[in-house]
């Protein structure tokens, strides 16, 4: 296992009235293959991804992993949301986050509710995005066939085979992007990548290792 390097900070993004937590993990050596942004649901937060062992894990196969705490939520509950639940968030919140955080191109996790913020990123700033792996995101009925048709980024569809909701929902939506492949995690629901870490970190790693 190689040596790591973890911090935590914040930042000052577009659209928000307060900075936003957020984690941030990569070998100590100093050299990364890529950058990973991680997102989170809404009952959840950056240290999900910490206590899960994901970042560990990307860091060990050589990438950079960042973890924000979205408005509202985690250590960044004082920050207020540009956008209500439930709708699509302007693209220039996470392409602010990118910058800012100097990810491009930048491989984005997006589970649950962080569908609001991630989908219309994928959508506006494609250039931006190294790949996306969805895992069953709330939102996706609102961007068309077309607008799915359109999108050319390397993309993994993530779900538990017990999410009998949002799962299914998802993948019915996701299904047309351009350039996907699906991964489905047995005994899992909602939150699959919690419900069997072992699985979710190989499907996690073998894609990244693929771009």
């Amino acid at each position: 296992m190689s040596q790591v390097e973890v911090s935590e900070g914040s930042v000052e993004v577009q659209g928000c009235t307060s900075p936003l937590f957020y984690r941030q993990i990569r070998p100590s050596s100093g050299d990364t293959k890529m950058s990973i942004l991680l997102l989170h649901g809404r009952s959840f937060s950056s240290e999900n991804w910490l206590n899960v062992g994901t970042l560990h894990t990307l860091a060990n196969a050589g990438y950079r992993a960042v973890a924000i705490d979205l408005p509202g939520l985690g250590r960044s509950s004082s920050a207020e949301a540009p956008v209500a639940v439930g709708e699509l968030a302007p693209a220039a919140f996470l392409t602010d986050v990118c910058k800012r955080l100097e990810l491009s191109p930048v491989v984005v996790i997006s589970p649950s509710l962080s569908g609001m913020y991630s989908l219309p990123f994928l959508l506006q700033q494609q250039h931006l995005l190294r790949a996306y792996i969805p895992i069953a995101p709330i939102c996706t009925e609102k961007i068309s066939a077309q607008q799915y048709h359109s999108i050319k980024v390397p993309s993994l569809i993530v779900y538990g085979d017990r999410d009998t909701s949002l799962g299914q929902v998802s993948l019915n939506n996701l299904s047309q992007l351009a350039n996907h492949s699906v991964a489905v995690i047995k005994g899992a629901g909602h939150a699959c990548y919690l419900d069997d870490p072992d699985t979710w970190h190989r499907l996690l790693t073998d894609f990244l290792s693929q771009l």
